[in-house]
């Protein structure tokens, strides 16, 4: 990389990080350092909720899934502006009207500790997981880039954003997330733009879209209902509206963000202005890693995207294979390159016979490239067992570093180093406000000063730092980096949501029976998830078998579901009495 692009990287993150020190200096309260001055706009609120979810992952990982799978997984942000509005009609007005901390603090009210306590539990089991991996994706970059282990490039990354995080507290989270998502959308359209003008002259625009549209990647809504299939209209408006209600309406790090808002007005209209922009901004993200297809459809790509594994095969004694697959895959790319413009002419010239024909030789020619591709994948595993091989979070990443001209290679690295500081920060830094007033300021040191209760807080953010920095030295890659979060998420969002939805909208019901009914949908939840990675899951006693699959974001639903249905079914049982009345009434 050139010293021109480190200094653009290095220049745009050390000023959001001054920026963010400097504007929170007078940060001297606990309450300053959990939920700054509440003295926030909305389109800082909008700003801020966007920039915590867009987290590295969304611009490492999301281009890289539209490479592979097309934009069906635009179809997963269907739900959110539907969120969004039942948010503001019915959660916000009640943590404003309680002037909480943490959501988790409305449920010992309505219910009572052991409710709240588990809620939080599941919070920080899910988000503490889910730190890691935000930590992980930017040190794929690096270690990329630098040629340094996974090890030392996580350690240098965590040990920076617990830093930033501990010094800063929620008011520069806030204040340097609206920095950083003008420098993220700056840059993703920058790439889009510089995608277009390094294709072919002779090929346009529009030539491209229809090339991507023809080989089966606008392939943007699917009505079929499966739910096998973890990307459809009916999983994105069912199980997406329940898993953002869970995230944006239960999640911490994100009521932290609309809780520092002036008013219940200012934080309405960021919530409202985060549900409007982000699906534009999520087909923003994934239509580059599509024209990133159509790029490599015209430039010959790496026959792996993950350098770094080719480099140890070609020392290994399989290095004469790859060879032959890299020539093979050289062949493949050259005729698929002319069916290529064979189909652009025939687009052109509207002859449906032509596109049909160049179509069945591209798919052809599509699925001997993949087929090869696997073949390189085996020989990493078959060289290093270790290794990762699956190369998807690495494709936007390659055409960054190997394509852009100097200067924009920096700017690009900065978008993605701004995203993953203001969502690690925000998540650790909701973490500690969860750990400090759920559990240890409410039941182990109930009666300490502002002070303590300050160096607590910024104590437990190195802790959670800690574990996330550990969470991800030692995770694997998984499919894809941002399916990864989402099924971290979607393994507990619906269980938490269930719980404040009986809360909300079930008022005979007491503390006793929503804690066990939590317990047991969790526990299916989890077992359902697990059942997935059996080929079938076989009952001998009466010599069958069931396939059984269930795409993750289904679980959402499940979970919230099963919450509600075994919570009303327990009282039931339970009868009108029991603990937990008193504290309905009040509720």
């Amino acid at each position: 990389m050139h010293l021109i692009d480190w200094l653009v990287m290095a220049g745009t993150l050390l000023f959001i990080v001054a920026y963010g020190t400097w504007k929170t200096r007078s940060v001297s309260s606990v309450k300053s350092y959990l939920l700054g001055d509440k003295d926030l706009p909305w389109w800082t609120i909008g700003l801020s909720i966007m920039a915590t979810q867009a987290s590295a992952i969304t611009f490492l990982s999301t281009p890289g899934q539209a490479f592979d799978d097309g934009m069906r997984f635009a179809q997963f942000y269907f739900g959110m502006p539907v969120a969004m509005v039942i948010l503001c009609v019915f959660f916000l007005p009640v943590y404003y009207r309680l002037n909480v901390y943490t959501a988790y603090e409305y449920l010992e009210g309505r219910f009572d500790l052991k409710t709240r306590s588990l809620t939080a539990f599941l919070f920080l089991l899910s988000r503490g997981l889910a730190a890691g991996i935000t930590i992980y994706a930017p040190a794929i970059i690096l270690s990329t880039i630098l040629g340094w282990s996974l090890f030392w490039t996580n350690l240098v990354i965590g040990l920076l954003v617990i830093f930033y995080t501990v010094v800063g507290g929620t008011k520069a989270v806030s204040v340097t997330q609206k920095q950083q998502m003008i420098i993220i959308l700056t840059g993703m359209f920058v790439a889009a733009v510089m995608l277009v003008l390094k294709l072919p002259s002779d090929v346009s625009f529009g030539d491209a879209v229809a090339v991507a549209g023809k080989m089966g990647k606008l392939n943007v809504v699917d009505f079929e209902f499966d739910l096998s299939n973890r990307y459809t209209f009916w999983s994105g408006m069912l199980g997406g509206v329940f898993l953002f209600l869970s995230y944006f309406g239960t999640d911490q790090s994100q009521v932290q963000r609309y809780l520092s808002g002036k008013s219940l007005a200012e934080s309405r209209l960021g919530l409202l202005f985060n549900g409007i922009i982000k699906v534009p901004m999520q087909f923003l993200v994934l239509f580059v890693g599509i024209l990133v297809f159509v790029f490599f459809q015209f430039v010959r790509p790496p026959v792996h995207f993950n350098n770094a594994n080719l480099e140890k095969v070609e020392q290994s004694a399989y290095a004469g294979t790859l060879a032959a697959l890299d020539s093979q895959h050289e062949d493949v790319f050259s005729q698929k390159q002319e069916s290529v413009r064979e189909l652009i002419g025939a687009m052109r010239s509207e002859d449906e016979a032509g596109i049909e024909v160049a179509q069945q030789q591209l798919a052809g020619f599509m699925q001997q490239e993949a087929s090869i591709r696997q073949e390189v994948k085996a020989l990493i595993h078959f060289t290093d067992p270790n290794l990762e091989t699956e190369d998807n979070d690495y494709v936007f990443i390659t055409f960054v570093i190997h394509y852009l001209p100097i200067g924009l290679v920096g700017l690009l690295l900065a978008v993605i180093f701004s995203a993953a500081m203001s969502s690690t920060s925000s998540e650790l830094n909701a973490l500690a406000t969860t750990t400090v007033i759920d559990f240890y300021r409410r039941s182990i040191r109930t009666r300490e000063t502002d002070r303590h209760y300050l160096h607590a807080s910024k104590g437990f953010t190195v802790m959670w730092g800690a574990l996330a920095l550990l969470f991800a030295m030692f995770a694997s890659l998984f499919d894809n980096l941002i399916e990864a979060v989402n099924i971290v998420g979607s393994l507990f969002y619906g269980t938490i949501l269930g719980i404040f939805l009986v809360a909300f909208f079930f008022r005979k019901v007491r503390a006793d029976a929503v804690f066990l009914a939590a317990l047991v949908a969790e526990f299916l939840v989890i077992c359902i998830y697990l059942m997935g990675f059996l080929d079938a899951f076989r009952f001998p006693f009466l010599w069958m078998s069931l396939q059984f699959y269930i795409a993750y974001l289904w679980l959402n639903l499940i979970g919230c579901t099963l919450v509600v249905v075994f919570a009303v079914y327990l009282q039931f049982l339970m009868g009108g009495g029991g603990r937990g009345a008193v504290a309905a009434s009040r509720g």
